[in-house]
């Protein structure tokens, strides 16, 4: 597995975003005025139904068009991508140390705090 192409990130972000399911018209109207060549119908259409195909979308039939939903969350597409980092054999430890550098202060704060409450036996 690899990351999205480019229009299927901008296809999950909006869905993602909407947080209910939508139409391809819903997500064409939120993808164009963005951009500075507008998408056709059949472009969003088609990347729509190959993100459903690999799974990370479902769909519903709601009159003549489909509702699409994300099946999975966008921390869980972060840590795919992060899962095949570890899969290339990098260095786990390295890894994580570079990326916590990267991160600003509020941010470590947080990963403690879920990293206490795992410790503790939860789930953050």
């Amino acid at each position: 597995m690899r990351g999205f192409g480019e229009l299927e990130q901008a296809i999950m972000d909006v869905v993602w975003a909407a947080g209910v399911p939508v139409t391809v018209r819903e997500v064409l109207e939120r993808l164009n005025p963005d951009r500075p060549q507008p998408l056709a119908y059949n472009t969003v259409h088609t990347v729509t139904e190959i993100l459903h195909r690999k799974g990370w979308l479902s769909r519903a039939k709601d009159g003549r068009a489909f509702r699409y939903a994300a099946t999975k969350s966008r921390e869980e597409y972060a840590a795919s991508l992060i899962d095949q980092v570890w899969a290339t054999g990098a260095d786990r430890t390295a890894t994580l140390v570079r990326l916590f550098d990267e991160m600003d202060a509020d941010e470590v704060a947080e990963l403690r705090a879920a990293l206490a409450v795992r410790t503790e036996g939860g789930r953050a």
